[in-house]
C-alpha cells in the first residue's frame, strides 16, 4: 500500500493516444505506486523529437492506442510513496531517467539499463516512461524510484525538465571514454540534445567547442551557452570549416546530435585520425557513410541510447553547481489541454523554437 499522501484526487487529467496523430486529453484515474514506486505531481513535461514518432506511430513498442500517456521528460512533486520507498518523501522535487531496467538481465548489472535486454517487458519489470509505460503528459505519473532523483532548491523545474536531456550528451560521451579536456570537439545539431552536450564538453575544458546547425538563431544561443565557434551549415561547407579551424586536422571528438542524413558523413571527414565519433541522434531513414575512410583513418565510433550509465545523477551535480542552463532553452510553453499546439510547434520548427514543454 502506497503511504499517505496529500490532496491527491482520484482522477486526473491525461493526453491519451488514440492512434496516429490523435491525441486527446481525457479524464482518468490517478494511479497508486506499487511497491518501489513513486508517485509524483508533474510540473511539466518536455517534447522531443521521439514524442513526435510516438505521436505519428513510428516508434516501436508503445503500449496500445486508447490505453497510453506518452512523454519522458518530466519533473515534478513526489505526492506517495509506494511500499519499501524510504529514498524520498513527500514533497521533494525530483527529475528522472525515462528509462528503469529490469535488474535482472546482464545489460542492466553493468549499468547499460537503456539498453536492457527486456525493453517493453513489464512482467519482468523493464518500465520506459512515456515509451512503454505512461508518461508525464498527464497531472501525475509514476516512476520506479530507482530511476528518480531529488533536485536541490537552487535548480528551477525549467532547469530540471531538461536534466535527462542533459544525461543523454554525458553519457554518450560517457561511453566513449570521457575525458575531453584540452581536445577539439564539434557537436552536429544545436538542438536540446546538442545544446546541453555543448555545456557539458565545456564544463569538461574541452579546448574548443565548434557548434554546427542551420538555424542562426539556435547557434546563437549555443554562443550564449559557451560555444567557441558556430557554423551555418546553410550558409559554408561545415566539413570545409571545421578542418580549417583545425589547421587540416580535424577534431578529436565529433558528436552527432542532429539526425540529419549527411551529418555521419561529416562527422567522418572532420575528425582526425584516431578520433572518436559519438552518435546520439536517430534518423528517418538508413543513412549512408564511408566506412572505408573511417577504417584508414582509424576512428572509433560509439553509439548510446538515452541517459544511461547514472548520468542523470551526474547532471543534477553539474546543475547544482550552476554549471548546466537548462531553462535557457525552454521557448515555448502549452498547457495539457493544447498539447497538440505543443506538437504541431514542434514540427514546424520555427526559427525561435528550442525546447517545447507542456504544464499539467
Amino acid at each position: 500500500m502506497a503511504r499517505p499522501a496529500l490532496d491527491v484526487p482520484t482522477t486526473m487529467q491525461a493526453a491519451v493516444l488514440y492512434g496516429p496523430g490523435d491525441i486527446r486529453v481525457v479524464e482518468r484515474p490517478v494511479p497508486q505506486p506499487a511497491s518501489g514506486e513513486v508517485l509524483v505531481k508533474v510540473a511539466m513535461c518536455g517534447a522531443c523529437g521521439t514524442d513526435l514518432k510516438i505521436f505519428d506511430g513510428h516508434f516501436p513498442q508503445t503500449p496500445p492506442y486508447g490505453a497510453f500517456t506518452p512523454g519522458h521528460e518530466w519533473t515534478g512533486t513526489v505526492v506517495a510513496c509506494g511500499e519499501t520507498v524510504d529514498e524520498f518523501a513527500v514533497n521533494d522535487r525530483v527529475c528522472i531517467e525515462a528509462h528503469s531496467g529490469c535488474g535482472r538481465c546482464d545489460n542492466c548489472l553493468i549499468g547499460r539499463y537503456t539498453a536492457c535486454l527486456n525493453y517493453a517487458n513489464a512482467a519482468k519489470g523493464h518500465r520506459a516512461s512515456g515509451m512503454t509505460a505512461d508518461g508525464g503528459f498527464a497531472e501525475y505519473a509514476l516512476h520506479n524510484a530507482k530511476a528518480l532523483y531529488r533536485i536541490p532548491p537552487s535548480v528551477t523545474f525549467e532547469d530540471a525538465v531538461l536534466i535527462t536531456t542533459a544525461g543523454t550528451g554525458l553519457y554518450g560521451l560517457d561511453v566513449a571514454g570521457g575525458y575531453i579536456a584540452g581536445q577539439d570537439v564539434v557537436i552536429f545539431g544545436p538542438g536540446p540534445v546538442g545544446l546541453m552536450t555543448l555545456q557539458l564538453c565545456k564544463q569538461l575544458a574541452a579546448a574548443r567547442v565548434i557548434l554546427v546547425g542551420t538555424r542562426e538563431s539556435r547557434l546563437e544561443l549555443g554562443r550564449r551557452l559557451g560555444a567557441d565557434h558556430t557554423i551555418n551549415a546553410r550558409e559554408v561547407d561545415p566539413v570545409r570549416a571545421i578542418l580549417d579551424l583545425t589547421g587540416g586536422q580535424g577534431v578529436d571528438m565529433a558528436i552527432e546530435a542532429s539526425g540529419g542524413a549527411q551529418a555521419p558523413q561529416h562527422c567522418a571527414e572532420v575528425t582526425k585520425r584516431a578520433g572518436r565519433i559519438v552518435v546520439v541522434a536517430y534518423y528517418e531513414d538508413k543513412v549512408s557513410v564511408d566506412l572505408s575512410a573511417i577504417v584508414r583513418k582509424d576512428i572509433t565510433v560509439y553509439t548510446s541510447r538515452g541517459e544511461g550509465g547514472n548520468n542523470v545523477k551526474r547532471a543534477v551535480a553539474l546543475a547544482a553547481a550552476g554549471r548546466l542552463r537548462g531553462a535557457e532553452l525552454v521557448t515555448h510553453r502549452f498547457p495539457l489541454q493544447d498539447i497538440g499546439k505543443a506538437f504541431q510547434t514542434m514540427r514546424e520548427r520555427d526559427a525561435g523554437t528550442v525546447k517545447v514543454v507542456v504544464t499539467p
